[in-house]
């Protein structure tokens, strides 16, 4: 038997629909629907007769110009269907829903016509070494260490020199693995299509800015597996327990066979590690933290430290217990872990994975 959750917040909707953004509204929808067409046209239409969408607006000519455009697309008994197009309309969407959201006066993009290595000059300075480049010479530090040295009269000379640090980009593995037990549906709170947003931005994001880097995509319920990055708007969440040594194990195998420097997994998960995979077998306990299950996970973490893959964890809860658990993992690890709420996963998993692309260089 299948399982279904859905869960449509009234507010968000709401929200949307006021801002007479009927594309970021379906693509909503779309997400929640599991990329079923069909499904979200038929909320759209609902939305409309409860009030949530006015009267005035005209669904059905908004849905001829999705045809029109070739968003939307027909099977072969005649339905409707998300096309190729709709998929990459939803990922730029999801893009752009993220970095959206993102503070001002952070880093930028900036794309230059020269093809380079990507250096970029960080604030902190530190003295001058033979070899530096006399490009990265900081004048006003390098000035303020001469008057000082002098008392007032400037003579410049090697010791009174500073330099910029720099640090470099470089092309980064990365394994996006998604908790789908039935927890991520659960207690009012939709967390699953955040965590599906934010895997379509990460796709948009290394497909368009970051070729060389690669991206996977696993889901982790009672059991881990790979999913295409084709099929990331039909995750759903199910009945399943949460087998987070599974998807750990699944995570760091994709790993091993890329070259890239840095490797990573963002590891998105709203409970305990309840299940593991014992010769083929489920042992599951849904019933506090078994041991067990702990430790087994615990040593999958420190495999994948020993094969230096950093995972870093994006807790969706508040009880400590599970936050002393993840402390662990982290600590053993050597990762990174950060307790976020579906509204800042976004914000938080892409400012990582940028951070997790750079090296310092001396």
């Amino acid at each position: 038997m299948r399982y279904t959750y859905f869960h449509l917040d009234p507010e968000l909707l709401r929200a949307l629909a006021a801002e007479g953004d009927l594309r970021r509204l379906f693509n909503r929808l779309l997400l929640m629907a599991g990329g079923e067409a069909g499904q979200a046209i038929e909320w759209l239409r609902e939305l409309q007769r409860r009030g949530v969408i006015g009267a005035g607006v005209d669904l059905e000519a908004f849905l001829a110009a999705l045809e029109e455009e070739q968003v939307l697309g027909r099977d072969g008994d005649g339905g409707v269907v998300l096309s190729g197009v709709g998929q990459r309309h939803l990922r730029r969407s999801a893009f752009e829903e993220v970095f959206g959201g993102l503070r001002r006066g952070g880093p930028g993009y900036h794309p230059v016509q020269a093809a380079g290595e990507g250096v970029d000059r960080l604030s902190e300075t530190r003295p001058f070494q033979f070899g530096d480049e006399m490009s990265r010479i900081d004048a006003m530090g390098s000035t303020h260490n001469a008057l000082r040295r002098t008392v007032g009269s400037l003579e410049l000379a090697e010791e009174d020199l500073e330099v910029h640090e720099t640090e470099q980009l470089t092309s980064c593995a990365t394994v996006v693995a998604i908790d789908v037990s039935h927890s991520m549906v659960l207690y009012g709170e939709d967390r699953i299509t955040p965590a599906k947003t934010v895997a379509l931005a990460l796709t948009e994001l290394i497909t368009a800015r970051y070729p060389k880097d690669w991206l996977g995509v696993i889901v982790f319920g009672d059991r881990a597996r790979r999913i295409d990055l084709g099929e990331i708007a039909a995750i759903e969440a199910g009945p399943f327990h949460t087998n987070t040594c599974e998807a750990l194990a699944v995570a760091r195998g994709l790993l091993a066979a890329r070259k890239q420097p840095n490797r990573q997994i963002l590891l998105i998960t709203d409970g305990k590690p309840s299940a593991i995979t014992e010769g083929g077998r489920i042992y599951k306990n849904p019933y506090g933290l078994d041991l067990k299950i702990v430790n087994r996970t615990l040593e999958e973490a420190d495999r994948c430290r020993r094969h230096k893959v950093v995972i870093t964890t994006f807790m969706i809860a508040t009880d400590p217990l599970l936050q002393e658990f993840v402390d662990q993992l982290t600590r053993i690890n050597r990762g990174r872990a950060y307790f976020a709420s579906p509204d800042n996963l976004g914000e938080f998993i892409l400012a990582d994975y940028l951070r997790n692309r750079r090296r310092r260089v001396r």
